[in-house]
C-alpha cells in the first residue's frame, strides 16, 4: 500500500531502494539521497548512482571511468533515464523505509565528502562546487605545470 501511494511498484521499491542501499556511508543520508532520487525521477532527469554504472560492468577496476559512465548496460543510470531494470542490491530495512518515505527537500545532486557523509545541492553549479570540494580537492584543481 506504501509502495501505491508513492506511484511506484514494490518491484519499483525494491530496485529504487538497491540504489539507496549502495550510495551512501551514513545511514542518516539515506532519506535525503531517497529524495534526491525521488525528485531526479519526477523530472524525467537520470538518476547518474555510480553504483549502478558498476553492477553493469563485466569487470571494475576500482576507479570508474568515462568509458564505464557511457557504457550501454541497462544498469547505466548515466545513459538511461529511469530505474534499471532491476535491484543492484539486496536493500535493507533502513533502503526500503527511506525510499517509501523520502526526506522533501530541494536537492537533486549528492557528493560524497569521503567522511561517510553527503554533500547535497539543489542546482548544478552547487554540486560542481561541492564534487570540485570533495572529490577533486585544490591540488586536483591547480593549473597543470
Amino acid at each position: 500500500r506504501r509502495a501505491a501511494d508513492r506511484g511506484l511498484t514494490v518491484d519499483q521499491v525494491v530496485t529504487l531502494a538497491s540504489i539507496v542501499e549502495k550510495e551512501p556511508g551514513a545511514a542518516t543520508d539515506r532519506p535525503l539521497i531517497a529524495g534526491a532520487f525521488d525528485n531526479r525521477l519526477r523530472r524525467g532527469m537520470p538518476l547518474q548512482s555510480d553504483p549502478t554504472v558498476i553492477y553493469g560492468l563485466h569487470a571494475f577496476s576500482g576507479d570508474l571511468t568515462r568509458a564505464d559512465l557511457a557504457s550501454p548496460s541497462p544498469y547505466n543510470t548515466y545513459v538511461h533515464a529511469g530505474l534499471p531494470p532491476g535491484p543492484i542490491a539486496n536493500p535493507g530495512l533502513a533502503a526500503l523505509e527511506a525510499v517509501l518515505a523520502p526526506t522533501a527537500s530541494p536537492y537533486l545532486y549528492f557528493v560524497a565528502r569521503n567522511d561517510g557523509t553527503h554533500a547535497f545541492s539543489a542546482t548544478l553549479a552547487e554540486h560542481n562546487r561541492a564534487v570540485d570540494r570533495y572529490q577533486r580537492g585544490p591540488s586536483k584543481n591547480a593549473p597543470a605545470r
